[in-house]
């Protein structure tokens, strides 16, 4: 395929792009200053002719810029992004969202519901990053309902690191808990850039959220000795042993056949 990558100059664009040109793909990398994603002409013309789209381009996180510009940037560019897509005849598109979505690290107290956290859990964002990601999720159903032909997938990532750190703290003074709001996910670059190709090539239809997240947390204390101490009230809907995962992925190792290599609860 030819497949355009927005934000292809970023540390996950990066390990995109190369997996899809090691795997056959031809790439057209797109990234500022040459294309700005909040403008829409200049998305449209760059990605004109090509087979899929991967769009990463995004402000990534609340604290990078002003509230409203975090916002302004993330909604525009992703909506750019998908609706040049459909006027181009490009069916197949990726997008990185981001568990917070539903809000957590970055909200002065999240609320969730049950663990693991999967794809029908709702949200309770409350900062202008991780509503922006939501707001992209409910952009790309309003494309897929209106041009049926699409298949979208909205990629969860959560902290993308190049490798799982031994000793990480489970509660992090200097961090003022933002580990704790974070439930201490995170996936490794390899396994996002496979999932992003494997979004493009699977048999679904329409619009699809899927949590690309590491099947273990970051830390060495047992989860549900996590779960009992910063969440006791959130109900477990089935034991959680050893170092496993608050964030459920299996929905993208049934539809996309993804799955976090190397890396067991």
């Amino acid at each position: 395929m030819r497949i355009a990558v927005t934000g292809a100059a970023g540390r996950v664009g990066r390990a995109v792009v190369d997996l899809a040109r090691s795997t056959g793909h031809e790439v057209v990398a797109i990234d500022r200053p040459e294309v700005d994603a909040t403008v829409y002409d200049e998305v449209a013309t760059a990605i004109d002719g090509c087979d899929a789209l991967v769009h990463l381009a995004a402000l990534p996180g609340p604290q990078v810029a002003p509230a409203h510009e975090v916002h302004r940037n993330n909604v525009v560019a992703s909506y750019n992004a998908l609706h040049a897509a459909a006027e181009l005849g490009i069916d197949r598109v990726c997008l990185a969202s981001s568990v917070n979505a539903l809000g957590g690290g970055f909200s002065r107290r999240p609320r969730f519901d049950y663990f693991p956290i999967d794809e029908d859990h709702p949200t309770y964002n409350e900062d202008p990053y991780s509503l922006s990601k939501w707001i992209a999720e409910a952009q790309a159903d309003s494309i897929a309902r209106r041009y049926e032909r699409m298949s979208i997938a909205s990629l969860r990532l959560h902290w993308v690191r190049a490798d799982r750190p031994a000793g990480y703290p489970a509660d992090d003074p200097d961090q003022d808990g933002f580990a704790i709001r974070d439930l201490w996910g995170y996936v490794l670059f390899p396994a996002v850039a496979r999932a992003c190709l494997l979004a493009l090539t699977a048999d679904f239809a329409g619009h699809e959220v899927f949590y690309i997240v590491s099947p273990r947390t970051i830390v060495d204390t047992p989860t549900e000795q996590l779960c009992r101490t910063y969440y006791p009230d959130v109900p477990l809907r089935h034991p959680l042993p050893g170092h496993t995962a608050l964030f459920d992925s299996a929905k993208a190792a049934r539809v996309l056949g993804w799955r976090h290599d190397g890396d067991h609860a």
